[in-house]
């Protein structure tokens, strides 16, 4: 990509602010210019051999966390994590879990008829805090199904925000198997996207063991608790007569007994309840339905066109009940900076940046380890063959995000702080910004916005024609204004990028908009802008180098997310939240706006 040819843009690159104190009063009327020079400085660090794949839980994570929290305090960036430092510490619990939810349906003329977990229904692991609701209104969406090519809708006309959705079978035979998703993405559109308060997935009851079966699974058995047996005097043996010493198999060791989940989420939230059912319950459901069970199933198993309809006269109660016994904790770290906004009341109220500073480690021979690597958590015997050094994801972001953040601390303020986060463990699950979302370093409802950049360092798919493009995500599903916003201020860059927003498409099979951090707060009804510039044949390959990321294009995305970043954050007026989904600011999915 070729570099700017104008002399102004030039000569500010060049410039270089002091601390906030030092800026005199002809600088304080303009923006900062992100440096390119920094920026492949930085990256050339954090995607260097020595950080080993920045794993979470590893060595070369919490190098990278100390560099980027070095060049916050070389900026002048405030420390905004754990007791005056620039470190959130994120706990990840490891869970047994017992399980007393129901389901009760109650049709016209027939009385209650309740099934338990694991008994015709089964829920979701994470089922959250108590909760129970109640349903008069059932939504039968035929396949659950929303996508383009080929165009199938089951919502079409059905409005089911609020309703408990139910739908069934893997797919018509008009939709490619690829293309239509599992029971998990389902359940997610119907909830996420659509607004329902539940859902519910049809799984056939699974067919008596075989006498051999049931022997296999008793030796099986005997075997998981001889193996517990084991590790429990292991345990005692460790401690000794004294009672002391270490936890058998050392700090990094697995619970002794087996995790139901671990996340690092708050369990006692509710969320809206997901799980599937058997045909016993979908007989009940459906007895007063339009299409009787037994043919809705016939058809399903078919591949047939199912139909989508009320179910009339049935009340549904879902009883969520659970209860979570902590058998393990480990700890990583996000990495959090503040600028202060210089207005005295809206200092208060915060702009949030945020990109991921983990990748996926490294792999030593398959031969020593079976395919593993050590970030994963296995002994190695000797160097790494292939070390994931993640320029582009997220490298890429996280130096983008240090140069935003530089650029706030030595430049003029807005009249809003800034909040800075580096996440952890987003490639194992979002974990860092899941866990600043449930326990926020300041209130979230002082947030008015959140940026999120993953991967805006290389062109999808290498393709060249690309060299201006980034994709916008997900900027005005929950507030128009940010979505708008974000157009105006690429139009007042010297370079204005080409905004793209095909992935902003609710029904595009990547679901990107559920992948990375800036979902975390989407989930709690914050504003969020996702920039992104596509896969790339080196995607979570050992090829995401740096010597081949496009420096030029990195500072041109960059220098557009702070001036967008900084148009929301001094602003005086709040975002409005008017929730009206993709399609509705400038622009619209698919269109390129330049």
């Amino acid at each position: 990509m070729r570099k700017r040819m104008v002399v102004l843009a030039l000569v500010l690159v060049g410039v270089t602010w002091g601390p906030a104190e030092q800026i005199t009063e002809a600088q304080r009327g303009r923006r900062a210019t992100i440096a390119e020079s920094d920026l492949r400085q930085w990256l050339t660090y954090l995607a260097a051999d020595a950080l080993e794949g920045r794993q979470i839980f590893t060595e070369g994570y919490g190098l990278a966390a100390q560099y980027v929290a070095e060049r916050l305090r070389e900026a002048g960036v405030k420390p905004g994590g754990d007791n005056g430092t620039y470190f959130q510490s994120v706990k990840q619990h490891a869970y047994r879990i017992t399980n007393n939810s129901t389901l009760t349906i109650e049709g016209p003329g027939k009385p209650a008829v309740t099934f338990r977990h694991g008994q015709g229904v089964t829920f979701a692991t994470n089922v959250g805090g108590r909760q129970t609701l109640t349903f008069d209104g059932v939504e039968f969406l035929g396949y659950g199904l929303s996508v383009t090519e080929p165009t199938h809708d089951d919502y079409a006309g059905r409005d089911v925000k609020g309703k408990l959705a139910v739908w069934m079978g893997t797919g018509p035979s008009t939709v490619p198997a690829a293309g239509r998703g599992g029971a998990a993405a389902r359940n997610r559109f119907a909830i996420e996207i659509k607004g329902a308060r539940a859902a519910m997935s049809f799984a056939a009851a699974p067919a008596p063991p075989t006498p051999a079966q049931e022997a296999l699974a008793q030796a099986q058995t005997a075997l998981q608790q001889a193996a517990l047996a084991v590790t429990q005097a292991q345990a005692a043996s460790a401690q000794g007569p004294a009672g002391l010493g270490g936890r058998a198999g050392g700090r990094g060791a697995a619970p002794a007994v087996p995790a139901d989940l671990t996340s690092v989420q708050r369990v006692d939230n509710p969320v809206p309840p997901q799980f599937t059912a058997d045909e016993r319950v979908y007989e009940a459901l459906l007895a007063s339905a339009p299409t009787p069970f037994a043919q809705l199933r016939t058809a399903a198993t078919a591949g047939d066109p199912l139909p989508t309809f009320t179910v009339p006269g049935v009340k549904v109660t879902v009883n969520i009940d659970a209860t979570y016994a902590i058998i393990e904790t480990r700890l990583t770290k996000n990495v959090v900076g503040i600028v202060e906004g210089r207005d005295p009341v809206l200092k208060s109220t915060y702009v949030m940046f945020g990109a991921h500073l983990d990748h996926i480690g490294y792999r030593t021979s398959a031969a020593a380890l079976g395919g593993r690597g050590r970030g994963a958590g296995a002994a190695s015997a000797g160097p790494p063959d292939l070390i994931f050094n993640g320029a582009d994801d997220d490298g890429s972001g996280s130096t983008g995000m240090l140069g935003i953040a530089k650029a706030f601390a030595t430049g003029p303020k807005p009249r809003r702080s800034v909040l800075f986060v580096w996440h952890t463990g987003e490639e194992g699950g979002l974990q860092g910004s899941r866990f600043m979302a449930d326990f926020p370093t300041v209130p979230l409802e002082s947030i008015q916005a959140q940026f999120n950049i993953d991967m805006i360092g290389r062109n999808r798919d290498d393709n060249p024609s690309e060299a201006s493009t980034v994709y916008v995500i997900g900027a005005d599903r929950i507030s128009t204004d940010l979505h708008n916003m974000v157009v105006d201020a690429n139009l007042t860059t010297a370079e204005p990028l080409a905004l793209n927003f095909e992935y902003n498409d609710p029904r595009d099979p990547n679901s990107f908009y559920t992948r990375s951090d800036h979902y975390s707060y989407a989930s709690k009804g914050i504003p969020v802008a996702f920039f992104f510039t596509g896969t790339h044949p080196d995607y979570h390959g050992a090829g995401d180098e740096v010597d081949k990321i496009i420096f030029p294009k990195l500072q041109r995305i960059a220098q557009m997310v702070y001036e967008a970043g900084f148009s929301v954050a001094d602003s005086q007026r709040e975002l409005v939240r008017d929730n009206l989904g993709p399609r509705t600011g400038k622009g619209h999915v698919g269109m390129i706006v330049k």
